[in-house]
């Protein structure tokens, strides 16, 4: 077994708190020190509010777990000081082959163009992550940062008091209570503050189980998403193919429905459908093992007054790429809205537009996600011929292929239609960059765009004359200018038909506007609607 499972990384200790006559006051407490739970404190910790994170554990997760990173969660995780050691130790990859039986059809790159700082994907075991995040928590600490990490700190109790949360913490030592301006619960898909606090899932369970086994082996496979539906070593199911760093290997088996999870974890299961697969030959180890049922629920609503839940993700063998991914936005997402609310800058009621923009990209990856296990586990005989047919005409034809829905990998969402968007003033403008979509990152004659844009609202020029900041309702965009000329990607991403832009970008670097010149009214006005004040 992996040592690293077994190294406490933030270990129990007493607290102060636990002997105070009456429970202490935190600003932002943080259940759950997963990746996304970290990330969120991190978040808070660079923006200068003092965070608490509340875990049951002491260590990292066992097993790899997540293990695909996307460019947008790389980008998200660069700006909060670790998304470079993701980088360096993951196996990158943009390439996918699709195979139908036991041959292939067609590949795709997922990041065709030049010009981006990060590949489409990393492939990197979860525990890696969770060790990059806690070393960053100690960096921000040693800089005098308000973060701290209580291991072994269970959360039993919350009860919401309109002003504040009231928690009750089990440790070793016995329970105590804290107090919390605001509570961002990171605790997972099994959330038990969700249940404790009587909220349910909406949503569908697919009846369908999927073995994961990450194993150790020597194999020359590339470095890329393998996918097969109807494969000879698991006939009438499908398996999926992913490297990842050390010499480990995470291979997806579906197993059906019908089926005892405790005996088809045993090894003496698993090796023989692993050694179907890869050869009598292979010598591999086991590392992890795991059983999961395809879900696509989620919560109605993500606020609930002082306590604020991360969205719970789709889980299945098409998206199991999703949570860690999903879960650094939705974080990206909230953070900065809080520290204006704890600023004074504005009303709580910008946290609702959180739920909203969230909850939209939530809804579109259980779409998604419910097409992909359709199309992956065919529920008719009809649906089994369509499906078959549409593998067989993509191995010769392009049209084809967008019909094949293997799982789509993590996008970021663009929030169309968001109360924070303010209008399109830009003809001509390249649909990639209209408000409420990211921003694409665009190489510069030093470094990268995206790290230019900072951790506040930016107003990018380019081609353009802007003053040196615009301040509205408190809140000051900064400037940010730039000249492009096409064909560079910076042109193409930005400017499209247009000969100059100004952008209004949020700190999530989601736009808010865009125009063909600076127009102060008008940015002022995009300032306040961003802020939730129009």
């Amino acid at each position: 077994m992996n040592k690293i499972f077994e190294v406490p990384l933030y270990p129990y200790a007493r607290h102060a708190d636990q002997d105070a006559t009456s429970p202490s006051r935190h600003r932002v407490v943080v259940v759950g020190a997963g990746p996304v739970g970290l990330a969120a404190a991190i978040d808070l910790a660079q923006s200068g509010v003092p965070v608490v994170v509340l875990d049951d554990n002491d260590k990292v997760s066992f097993g790899s777990r997540a293990i695909c990173f996307a460019k947008r969660t790389l980008e998200i995780a660069d700006r909060l000081g670790f998304g470079r050691p993701m980088a360096e130790k993951g196996v990158e990859w943009n390439v996918g082959k699709v195979f139908f039986g036991d041959r292939k059809v067609y590949d795709f790159n997922l990041l065709p163009e030049d010009g981006h700082q990060f590949p489409a994907f990393v492939n990197l075991q979860q525990y890696y992550i969770e060790e990059y995040l806690v070393a960053r928590v100690r960096a921000l600490q040693e800089a005098g940062a308000a973060i701290e990490i209580r291991g072994k700190n269970r959360v039993t109790d919350v009860v919401d008091h309109g002003d504040h949360a009231a928690l009750t913490i089990n440790t070793p030592d016995g329970p105590y209570q804290l107090q919390a301006d605001w509570l961002i619960a990171c605790d997972g898909a099994a959330s038990p503050i969700r249940a404790q606090m009587g909220l349910d899932f909406v949503g569908r369970v697919f009846e369908d189980n999927f073995l994961i086994a990450d194993v150790v082996m020597e194999a020359d496979f590339p470095t890329e998403r393998w996918f097969w539906f109807d494969p000879p070593f698991n006939k009438g199911q499908s398996a999926l193919l992913h490297k990842q760093p050390d010499g480990v290997w995470r291979i997806d088996l579906q197993l059906g429905w019908d089926i005892d999870k405790e005996v088809e974890k045993k090894p003496e299961n698993v090796i023989p459908r692993l050694k179907a697969m890869l050869g009598d030959e292979v010598e591999f180890q086991l590392e992890w093992v795991s059983i999961y049922t395809f879900q696509c629920r989620r919560m109605e609503r993500f606020r609930h007054g002082r306590v604020i839940f991360r969205r719970q993700r789709p889980s299945g063998i098409a998206l199991w790429c999703a949570g860690a991914n999903s879960g650094l936005q939705d974080t990206d997402n909230l953070v900065w809205k809080l520290k204006l609310v704890i600023d004074g800058l504005a009303d709580d009621s910008l946290l609702d537009t959180y739920d909203a923009e969230r909850v939209l990209a939530a809804d579109e990856n259980i779409l998604n996600s419910s097409r992909s296990t359709d199309f992956i586990t065919p529920k008719s005989e009809i649906s089994r011929v369509f499906r078959d047919a549409v593998l067989d005409l993509s191995e010769h034809h392009g049209f084809a292929r967008p019909l094949v829905n293997s799982g789509r990998l993590s996008l970021p969402s663009v929030y169309e239609g968001s109360p924070l968007n303010s209008g399109d003033c830009l003809p001509g403008g390249p649909v990639r960059t209209r408000p409420g979509a990211p921003c694409p990152d665009a190489p510069l004659d030093e470094g990268f765009l995206l790290p230019q844009l900072g951790h506040g609202f930016t107003l990018l020029a380019i081609n353009a004359e802007i003053p040196d900041a615009v301040q509205e309702a408190g809140v000051t965009a900064t400037a940010l200018r730039l000249s492009a000329e096409a064909p560079s990607p910076l042109a193409a991403r930005y400017l499209g038909e247009a000969p100059a832009a100004v952008y209004l970008i949020r700190p999530d670097q989601h736009v808010a506007t865009r125009m063909a010149c600076f127009d102060e009214t008008q940015v002022r006005a995009a300032l306040r609607r961003a802020i939730g004040k129009e």
